[in-house]
């Protein structure tokens, strides 16, 4: 049988026996910080078998696609070194929560493996828990497993726990016999841990719960957890001793092969290779990514395990990402999930390859010449941790190299080292505070004004203030560079982002500021590492850029359209340029109103739509003011000033980044206008794409109203009006009505009240009222029936309202809260209020005329 067949006769088999084809939940699991990775079929149904969750079904049945690469199930570092490890496998499962217990199980595994896959019994071997007697029967008395291949064994094998408390119980266990030519004895003998008797089935039977002592107490409902790896059931189907000899691996490993150059197909290397392609896509398909930390940090251990094995192999060229359609001819069928992400799996094991390309080959050889000059047989701490800094080699791929040549790892060294560098990583936070100064006798030059990249060489780099000469992945600082294509915050307009790179190192800008004649560019290094005395190259976010150039732009063009508008008077008060919006800040003295903010609008767009050209120049600074340049607030300026000129409109004084012409701008949207101090006003707008996106959504919602009252566009306002003004009549009379309505139940109601003492205590429901109508009634009732304790609620599906009056000169003796709490706890609600006047609600309409009935007993209780 092909391994898509064992599969489908799996879920078929259970299905027959009423049991709920469940699919593969993914490989992280679902609001559960316990775990790293799914690593069992029951972990999707762990809150089911807690009580926590409950499912319409009782019996559910799963193929669960599980990770063992991380945390407490690891087996990475035995994957290729054995037949039967895997980072990734599927877990055959069947599940009862509180239904069948022992009996069933037992006899739905043996008949599914005897009669369905027709295994021979006589290859089988059964385990139980060494006390459990009752298993023992079921497969000796009533199944007739031969008492020669059946076994007790211990709690370290055959007893299952969730936690050191919790649920818990004993397993019995279905070995498959391979034959007396592979070495290993039966299960619970002394040659247990050979080959020839490999479990394929583990039954849980969940039935206590253990306490902190250790005491075991029956659980109210018994429930059933088994799970049989495909892979391993794959390779008795098909006749073979080494899981990567079925047809899910072969495939694999043929690809593998060709594509390495490797002809044999047994080679350890091929293994590793295809098996990582499993866990790998898989943990992608579920929306991880490789970094440096949890799930994202072991995904990037295993590909980068795999690219070793690869260049092993003589690979030296991304090839990884590669094997995925080979993966989705295999499994996407059953998993539609990843034929689905294809492509997003391929994109990022390939960025990850050549991410780690260079630095493999470079850290190999210096690992390779460190082991033939080194003596003894422990690679020392220092030189790991060096390896994993530097190049991004994970511990255990360095203990990979090492196993393979006889040597060992110092794992402690490596540690001390580890946390030496979080040391340094802790006391290096917050290096870019605003405090902080750098010493560095120089100047950057800034050539950002007519490139967007260039060529450039590391000055000096800084870490919490002080010069270091380097960084490595995943480390942050300031970096220093002789010229700079990245704008510095000023003026305000935002600072650039972007990269610095060569080969496969690479500096993410975050942030550039300015001090003095320096351009601190703040970052954190993403791959490899950087030195001072590198040559990288310097690359703007171009889109980014452009982006803020409009929006400053922009804000020349408002400027004067403000001064045009509302008159000289307006001068800037401060401004903020990012990629998103603009924000401008002027003086004076009143609300703009809409007339005007229409008109400003307009005047900048019109500008806009001339497309006059951008001139920018350096003048002395007189000539500049004698032009009719204005100066921009918070900005200096020395004897030599730049000018951008936008024709005959604007001209201003500006350090700032622009666009070649006031048409790159786009459309200019003002979307607010405030006060924001005596005397200031500020403006917020948009330009470019956003401001296109915002006339799209405002002409969509337009359609809508017009479309809901049955207009076209151009009508739609008047429509809009009419409907408001038809409304609130409606509304007005609905008042009026409810009002009437209100007086006259409330004549009714009057009559029904009954003496408690000198109080007429009244509590009844009043039909198609609502809150406010309660209250105006219980005011009218308490001055009819004066002195009165009065309670009157209203049903609105589910919903209870209730109000609660007491006359004033009974208030010492009867309180609205008490009894409006009184009656809404009974429906399952609270309240409360002045003692004259409370209101309260609740959920629960079948208990509130009992609850109502109740007020005359507490009354005559007072």
């Amino acid at each position: 049988m092909t391994s898509a067949e064992i599969r489908k006769a799996f879920i078929d088999f259970f299905v027959k026996q009423q049991h709920t084809a469940v699919h593969s939940s993914p490989v992280v699991p679902a609001n559960d910080p316990t775990l790293l990775f799914t690593n069992a079929g029951m972990v999707q149904f762990k809150e089911t078998f807690l009580g926590l969750e409950q499912r319409d079904y009782t019996r559910a049945t799963s193929v669960q696609r599980c990770i063992r690469a991380g945390g407490k199930h690891n087996d990475l570092e035995n994957v290729g070194y054995t037949a039967r490890h895997h980072t990734f496998f599927e877990m055959l499962g069947n599940f009862s929560f509180g239904d069948y217990f022992k009996r069933e199980a037992i006899e739905f595994a043996w008949k599914f493996l005897t009669e369905e896959l027709k295994l021979p019994k006589e290859k089988l071997w059964v385990t139980v828990f060494e006390e459990d007697d009752e298993a023992a029967d079921i497969w000796l008395k009533e199944v007739g497993v031969s008492d020669q291949r059946f076994s007790r064994c211990g709690a370290k094998d055959n007893f299952w726990s969730m936690g050191d408390t919790g649920p818990c119980g004993p397993c019995t266990e279905i070995f498959y016999d391979h034959g007396a030519e592979v070495a290993g004895g039966p299960p619970g003998s002394p040659d247990e841990d050979g080959d020839r008797y490999i479990e394929i089935w583990n039954l849980v039977f969940m039935q206590f719960d253990r306490a902190a002592d250790g005491t075991l107490t029956p659980l109210p409902k018994p429930s059933v957890d088994t799970g049989m790896g495909l892979e391993r059931l794959a390779a008795v189907m098909q006749g073979v001793h080494n899981n990567y000899d079925i047809d899910l691996f072969q495939a694999l490993v043929k690809k593998a092969s060709e594509l390495t150059g490797e002809k044999e197909l047994s080679n350890s290397s091929l293994r590793v290779i295809s098996d990582h392609i499993r866990s790998c896509a898989f943990t992608i398909v579920d929306g991880v990514l490789p970094s440096n930390e949890g799930r994202g940090y072991v995904l990037r251990r295993i590909i980068r395990r795999a690219i070793r094995h690869g260049y092993k192999l003589g690979q030296t060229q991304p090839f990884f990402h590669q094997l995925v359609p080979t993966l989705v001819e295999q499994m996407g069928t059953a998993y539609p999930e990843l034929a689905k992400e294809q492509d997003n799996v391929i994109r990022v094991l390939k960025l990850e390859e050549e991410r780690f390309a260079e630095t493999l080959e470079n850290g190999m050889k210096l690992l390779e010449d460190y082991i033939a000059d080194m003596d003894g047989k422990i690679i020392d701490g220092e030189m790991a941790f060096k390896l994993y800094d530097t190049y991004g080699f994970p511990i255990d791929l360095t203990a990979d190299v090492a196993r393979e040549k006889g040597l060992q790892v110092d794992h402690d060294g490596f540690g001390k080292a580890m946390e030496a560098q979080r040391e340094r990583a802790r006391s290096a936070s917050n290096f870019a505070s605003a405090s902080q100064r750098i010493e560095f006798d120089g100047e950057t030059r800034f050539i950002g004004y007519m490139s967007d990249e260039a060529d450039v060489t590391v000055q000096a780099i800084f870490v919490d203030g002080k010069a270091v000469e380097r960084l490595n992945e995943g480390e942050s600082g300031i970096v220093l560079l002789d010229q700079t294509p990245f704008y510095a915050e000023s003026g305000g307009q935002t600072a650039d982002c972007g990269s610095l790179t060569e080969g496969m190192h690479s500096f993410h800008v975050d942030d550039t500021q300015k001090q003095g004649a320096l351009f601190l560019h703040t970052g954190k290094v993403t791959a490899g590492s950087i030195t001072v005395g590198h040559n990288m190259h310097a690359k703007i976010d171009i889109q980014r850029r452009r982006d803020c150039e409009r929006n400053h732009s922009a804000t020349h063009l408002l400027h004067a359209a403000l001064r045009q508008v509302l008159g000289s008077h307006v001068g800037q008060k401060g401004s903020l340029v990012s990629a998103e919006r603009l924000r401008f800040d002027f003086s004076h003295f009143e609300p703009i109103s809409a007339e005007q903010l229409h008109e400003i609008e307009v005047l900048v767009n019109q500008n806009i739509m001339q497309n006059t050209p951008v001139t920018i120049s350096e003048m002395a600074i007189e000539d500049a003011k004698a032009k009719g340049a204005m100066a921009l607030f918070g900005e200096k300026y020395g004897d030599v000033v730049r000018v951008v000129d936008m024709g005959d409109f604007s001209i201003e004084l500006c350090g700032g980044t622009h666009v070649n012409s006031v048409g790159d701008i786009g459309p200019f949207r003002i979307v607010s206008e405030s006060g924001i101090a005596s005397g200031v006003r500020r403006i917020e707008a948009i330009t470019g794409s956003a401001a296109w996106k915002s006339i799209y959504s405002a002409e969509e919602s337009l359609a809508q109203i017009a479309e809901t009252v049955k207009s076209d566009k151009q009508m739609a306002a008047t429509k809009v009006a009419q409907v408001m003004s038809d409304y609130r009549a409606l509304e007005k009379e609905m008042k009026q009505l409810q009002a009437k309505m209100a007086a006259s139940q409330g004549d009714d109601l009057a009559s029904a009240a009954v003496k408690v003492g000198d109080a007429n205590v009244l509590a009844a429901k009043m039909e198609g009222a609502d809150r406010n109508m309660l209250r105006e009634t219980v005011d009218k009732l308490k001055d009819k029936l004066e002195p009165a304790v009065i309670v009157l609620a209203a049903v609105d599906g589910d919903n209870i309202a209730l109000v609660a009056g007491v006359s004033k000169s009974i208030t010492a003796t009867f309180k609205a809260g008490e009894v409006v709490n009184h009656v809404a706890q009974q429906v399952g609600g609270k309240g409360g209020g002045r003692p004259d006047m409370a209101q309260a609600g609740g959920n629960d309409p079948s208990k509130l005329d009992e609850a109502l009935a109740s007020v005359q007993a507490w009354a005559e209780a007072k």
